[in-house]
């Protein structure tokens, strides 16, 4: 199984949801945190290391990521969705744009076996 992690931030709406496209899949184990501290779950250095591949939804949090985590990211995939922070959780909108940004990304996904 691929391990991989959504970070946003405050893990309440981008990086949750992600995470949630990804409960039953066959392929893929997913989990989320935030890089605020008042996120519901804040980002690790031990999330990292457990990840296959990193996404952030936004260019800050890829330098916050950078910046606080760079021996973790050393030879880590760190990808940057561009999703902005324009939507409820699950919202139909946001599920579209995680889905098209995550194709790109994860080869054959979405696909029948999930």
């Amino acid at each position: 199984m691929t391990k991989l992690l959504f970070i946003c931030s405050r893990n309440e709406i981008r990086s949750l949801t992600a995470e949630r496209m990804f409960d039953g899949s066959a392929r893929f184990q997913a989990r989320s945190a935030g890089t605020q501290p008042q996120a519901r779950v804040r980002v690790t250095e031990g999330l990292i290391g457990w990840a296959d591949i990193v996404f952030a939804m936004e260019k800050s949090h890829v330098a916050k990521l950078r910046e606080r985590f760079p021996e973790a990211l050393a030879d880590k995939r760190l990808v940057c969705l561009r999703i902005p922070d324009d939507f409820v959780f699950m919202q139909p909108e946001l599920v579209d744009a995680l889905t098209a940004a995550l194709a790109e990304e994860l080869e054959d996904w979405p696909d029948a076996a999930d």
